[in-house]
């Protein structure tokens, strides 16, 4: 999660993150994008990101929500998949659940690659339908077997290449956006801008690292005991050993 400079950095007018920004028209492209935002209670902003989506024309294809609690503050996590004609409109609208820390938009040019699909698909289809036409009017069992073997193996092939084409098609329909929802005070704020809250940073950090500390003694405590009891058990021997020598 990147963290703030400052006020300004949280300001949406000085983010666009619209698909203004790359120039797709005449060309398949999939656009996939991160958005995050701190939010007075990120669990209710994650259900209005939800509504949002929906009502887009969009789903939500992962969503992970972790409540406050004493040592966490609240936050949410969801992969949503929104109709790239809706993008720049929702974006605008989740923008809305909160205060913006930042967002991206990245697009991948998959033209080349669509149209290789489809052309191969198009000459697969062909190949299978001529199969068909030979198998029909096939007069011999070997022949029809070799026919059936050829036409098992582009009918595979070519249900993989539409599969694919079927997947392509819906990560360029549906953009990826990584939305994370944060409380206040999760994303760092900008530095001290003067003597008092250089002061006040100072202290708040002694106390952190203090804390830090102790934790880190509390969980080597156990150890330590018992290094020492074992450390002991082996003197306790050791002196034994050599008594024992001495006496003899």
């Amino acid at each position: 999660m990147a963290p703030a400079a400052g006020d300004k950095a949280f300001d949406s007018s000085a983010v666009t993150g619209t698909t203004d920004d790359v120039n797709t028209a005449n060309r398949d492209v999939i656009t996939t994008g991160s958005l995050s935002i701190t939010a007075p209670n990120p669990v209710a902003a994650s259900e209005s990101a939800v509504t949002i989506t929906e009502q887009a024309g969009g789903r939500v294809d992962s969503r992970s929500e972790n409540p406050a609690t004493d040592i966490q503050p609240a936050s949410a996590t969801l992969t949503l998949r929104i109709p790239s004609d809706e993008l720049d409109r929702t974006l605008t609208d989740l923008k809305k659940l909160g205060r913006l820390n930042f967002v991206s938009l990245t697009a991948q040019d998959v033209t080349q690659q669509r149209q290789d699909l489809d052309a191969r698909i198009t000459a697969l289809t062909t190949s299978v339908d001529r199969l068909l036409a030979l198998m029909a009017s096939a007069t011999s069992t070997a022949d029809l077997i070799s026919i059936e073997s050829a036409l098992s193996s582009r009918q595979g092939e070519l249900e993989s290449l539409k599969s694919q084409r079927d997947f392509l098609a819906d990560q360029i329909d549906y953009s990826t956006v990584q939305l994370e929802l944060v409380a206040e005070g999760t994303v760092a704020a900008g530095g001290p801008d003067n003597f008092w809250t250089g002061i006040a940073a100072g202290w708040t950090a002694l106390i952190t690292a203090l804390g830090g500390l102790l934790i880190g003694l509390g969980v080597a405590l156990p150890w330590l005991v018992a290094l020492a009891i074992v450390g002991a058990i082996v003197l306790l021997i050791v002196r034994l050993f050599a008594r024992s020598r001495k006496a003899a």
